[in-house]
C-alpha cells in the first residue's frame, strides 16, 4: 500500500501550491521530497551553513511527522548550487549524522529555488511494511 503525506496546503516560494507529496511511504520505505531552506514559502537570509541546517530539518521534520527517526535514514541525496559549499555543508551534515550517517550522495546543479541547498532522504522501518 503508497501512502502519501502532506499533498495539501504544500506551499512553495511566493506562496505557489506545490503539486507533489511532501512524502511517500510504500511498504516501509519513506520517500521525503527535496526540501529547500524554507520557512512558509520563503528561503531564508543566512549562508550555507544556516541554509544546510534548515534543509536537513525540514527534512526530519516532515519524516518524524511520520513516524520515523533519524537512525531510519538509509540514503540522502543533496544538491548544492556551487561545489565551494561542500565541506560547510559536511560540517552540518555531521552535527545530524555523526552517530547513525546515511549513504549520501552530493552534487552540484542549478536549483529552481533560488537557494543554495537542496536535501532529500530516503527512510527504511519494518514497523511500517504492509
Amino acid at each position: 500500500m503508497i501512502k502519501r503525506f502532506g499533498i495539501e496546503g504544500s506551499k512553495g516560494t511566493g506562496g505557489q501550491s506545490l503539486p507533489f507529496a511532501k512524502a511517500v511511504l510504500a511498504d516501509g520505505w519513506l520517500y521525503v521530497s527535496g526540501q529547500t531552506p524554507m520557512i512558509d514559502g520563503e528561503v531564508i537570509d543566512g549562508g550555507i551553513i544556516a541554509q544546510s541546517k534548515l534543509a536537513i530539518e525540514n527534512c526530519l521534520n516532515i519524516m518524524k511527522d511520520v513516524g520515523f527517526a533519524t537512525q531510519d535514514i538509509v540514503h540522502m541525496k543533496v544538491v548544492l548550487s556551487d561545489a565551494r559549499y561542500f565541506q560547510s555543508f559536511n560540517k552540518v551534515f555531521q552535527q545530524f549524522f555523526a552517530d547513525n550517517p546515511p549513504a549520501r550522495v552530493c552534487f552540484v546543479a542549478d536549483l529552481v529555488v533560488d537557494c543554495m541547498v537542496e536535501v532529500d532522504i530516503t527512510c527504511f522501518n519494518s514497523k511500517f511494511k504492509s
